[in-house]
């Protein structure tokens, strides 16, 4: 449908990253043309001007915005973040390389305050985090597959000190280095929780479809079955307030390590977040749970697949929905739980088979359309996790069936980036109502604007706005 000026310019000022490619806009008084989601200052109304093709705005005689980079977007190239991403990609290969974050600033070639920008927008992060988690990751493979002490490990990968790299290592990790190589030889192993872990709001987390078949909470009991790289395996957590005791029948225990460090979100700062709540005026949104932290799904296609199934329809019937799937692709497991349908296996049905389960033919078409592309290697989900956080971004919108909403929930839920906001979410609309006595709620563009002082936090500031207005957990 063909917008209006008055339409474009809208989504203009609300920099709406959705509409660049659907037109581009001119401004008379300063010559340049952008892209709709350009956050230079907004023009006023009367020196705007609308573009269906870069080349229509040239042909003007304007030129192109060097922000925000029109003519590269409208060939498909993104210079700048590519030179991102290599600089990451350098980062990860060899952290022992930089020193410091100053070191990636010299390497990058852009200034200290624009890198940061950069880092920001693209990867949630900033350089110094980044290079932590990269000797982190670094170390965890040096543990289980070399017999080097843990003094060289941490000088090979740039740690200055054994203590501090201690330190960093358990607070990410819940485990000491001593006991992260211990998993290459045992499947159990016992998390360390930080002082004030919500302990309540994880089982909540844990519990929010009562009558799954994958998954069940009894008391402190919580067992569930994960498809891992060896295939489906029951992974068993006592719970207490100090830790979690972690049992996996089978499989590789670091990668079982690395499901539950997700569900328990422990590699979260949510320290950071209650903090800039606090500078904001708004520490009555972390009241009662300044440890809140966001549970990741514990794979990323259960996360595709709650993204797909639970678009527009309310939360039990959409797990009623994914139970079926589960009974119809799963496979029974052990103690009545199933394990969860690998893509493949969704792959081999047809959408018709999905609409005797309730299914609309445009959700079963959607949900099948997307594990063939899954399984058939087209759509890569492990390859997500080392992606900036625009290249997934725009990689998951490219896949019909996934809208702004669906990729930023499964972004936040599933790769575990700190930055997303699922724009149209009745949770947060709600809550922000409340939280900012608002006379009603926010529409998309407002809710945009308005979260927008939570950056570089917002997924967690999501979490917190899903849980405003619902009674404490005991």
């Amino acid at each position: 449908m063909r917008m209006t000026n008055a339409t474009m310019f809208a989504r203009v000022l609300a920099s709406d990253a959705s509409c660049n490619g659907r037109f581009f806009f001119g401004v008379t008084s300063t010559g340049i043309y952008c892209l709709p989601s350009c956050h230079a200052r907004k023009p006023k109304p009367e020196n705007v001007r609308f573009f269906p093709t870069v080349e229509g705005a040239r042909a003007a005689g304007l030129r192109p915005c060097k922000k925000c980079h029109p003519d590269d977007f409208a060939r498909g190239a993104d210079p700048v973040l590519e030179s991102i991403e290599a600089l990451v990609a350098e980062v990860r290969a060899a952290p022992q390389d930089y020193p410091d974050a100053r070191a990636i600033v010299r390497r990058s070639g852009f200034g200290g305050t624009r890198l940061f920008e950069l880092f920001r927008l693209h990867y949630h992060t900033t350089p110094a985090d980044l290079l932590l988690r990269a000797r982190l990751d670094a170390t965890k493979s040096k543990l289980l597959t070399t017999r080097a002490g843990l003094a060289e490990i941490a000088g090979d990968v740039g740690f200055e000190s054994l203590s501090v790299f201690h330190d960093h290592f358990k607070t990410f990790n819940g485990l000491t280095p001593a006991a992260y190589r211990a998993l290459a030889a045992t499947r159990e192993f016992e998390i360390t929780l930080p002082p004030g872990f919500l302990l309540g709001y994880l089982r909540r987390a844990l519990s929010r479809d009562i009558h799954s078949v994958t998954e069940r909470l009894a008391g402190d009991r919580y067992a569930c079955v994960a498809q891992l790289t060896d295939g489906p395996a029951m992974l068993t957590l006592e719970l207490t307030p100090d830790s979690v005791r972690v049992t996996l029948s089978s499989g590789p225990a670091a990668e079982g390590h690395a499901l539950v460090i997700g569900l328990l979100g422990l590699d979260e700062d949510a320290a950071a977040f209650s903090r800039l709540t606090r500078r904001l005026g708004l520490a009555r949104l972390v009241a009662g749970r300044t440890e809140l932290r966001i549970s990741r799904t514990p794979s990323i296609f259960d996360g595709v697949l709650w993204s797909i199934i639970g678009q527009q329809i309310n939360f039990p019937f959409a797990c009623q929905l994914k139970r079926r799937l589960i009974e119809r692709a799963g496979t029974p497991f052990a103690d009545g739980l199933f394990a969860p349908p690998t893509p493949a296996a969704v792959a081999a049905l047809d959408p018709a088979d999905l609409l005797p389960h309730q299914f609309s033919r445009q959700k079963a078409d959607y949900v099948v359309h997307t594990a063939r592309l899954i399984a058939s290697g087209q759509l890569n989900l492990t390859a997500l996790r080392t992606m900036s956080a625009t290249r997934a971004e725009r990689t998951l919108l490219a896949v019909r069936g996934l809208g702004p909403w669906s990729v930023n929930y499964l972004m936040m839920r599933s790769l575990g980036l700190p930055d997303c906001v699922p724009l149209g979410d009745t949770g947060v609309t709600s809550g922000l109502q409340s939280l900012l006595k608002l006379e009603v709620r926010p529409d998309i563009d407002a809710t945009r604007r308005l979260m927008t002082v939570f950056s570089p936090y917002r997924s967690l500031a999501t979490a917190h706005l899903w849980q405003f207005n619902q009674p404490i957990p005991t």
